[in-house]
């Protein structure tokens, strides 16, 4: 069996970029997006590689999207990307309750979709593996961002558990945590949370496709990413939870 990788949110940003380099380096590729114009494109810029309109919350869509692209490549699924998101800045209070409501639903529920229906077929792979799309703001609550980063804190919950219970059938599973990356759903945003002018947007969609490229041969659950957030990441992990809070009021304060 040829490698395959199923990318979720495929039709721009992160997906785009992970589906040109997958492609480039030889593996069979299928996208996923409820874009259906910018993901026709994509397919066709690809040499017309399978893809599919979908919307990871609809379940009924999910396995009949996962059955033929598999079916395609003897009901085997090598690499599963959950990667589809939405985001939006702003204060809490000041965002419309369904707004809320559509991030928790893609971000966490299209992620617990995608998985639980993909396990048959990875399992099948014998070494399938799972990466999610996580952030660095599931290290620690972002203001301006709350519900985004409840749904982070979620993704690194599940990757946590999953990785542990999946292990007894051969099948990996991590998450990536980028801070602020250049992409449509970030520079699309209308307010700017005082993190994102600290920090500033320094990654590129090309970066993250990279991270997961070098994922696919890691043993290891997170990946943070960019030298600015591992020395976050990695001091968040021995120092006390005051500090970490400390840094993060900081990073907010306007």
């Amino acid at each position: 069996m040829n490698n395959n990788i199923l990318i979720t949110g495929a039709a721009s940003g992160i997906g785009a970029a992970t589906a040109r380099l997958f492609h480039a380096r030889g593996w069979q590729v299928g996208l996923l997006d409820i874009n259906t114009e910018a993901l026709a494109d994509l397919a066709t810029e690809l040499g017309g590689c399978w893809y599919r309109q979908l919307d990871v919350t609809d379940i009924a869509e999910v396995k009949a999207s996962l059955a033929e692209f598999c079916a395609k490549n003897d009901g085997q699924l090598q690499l599963l990307f959950n990667c589809a998101g939405i985001l939006r800045f702003g204060y809490f209070e000041e965002i419309e309750h369904a707004e809320h409501v559509r991030i928790m639903q893609i971000n966490v529920l299209g992620v617990c979709n995608m998985t639980h229906a993909a396990f048959p077929y990875l399992k099948a792979a014998r070494t399938g593996q799972v990466i999610n799309m996580g952030s660095a703001s599931g290290l620690y609550g972002v203001p301006e961002m709350a519900t985004y980063s409840a749904s982070k804190f979620a993704i690194r919950g599940f990757t946590e558990a999953l990785e542990l219970e999946w292990a007894r059938h051969g099948i990996k599973v991590a998450d990536l945590m980028p801070p602020f990356v250049n992409t449509p759903m970030v520079s699309s945003q209308q307010h700017v949370p005082a993190s994102l002018l600290r920090m500033g947007v320094n990654l590129q969609a090309s970066e993250i496709a990279d991270a997961v490229w070098r994922q696919v041969d890691s043993h290891a659950v997170h990946q943070p990413i960019s030298l600015q957030f591992k020395l976050m990441y990695w001091a968040g992990q021995v120092s006390p939870a005051w500090l970490t809070r400390l840094s993060m009021r900081w990073l907010s304060r306007r």
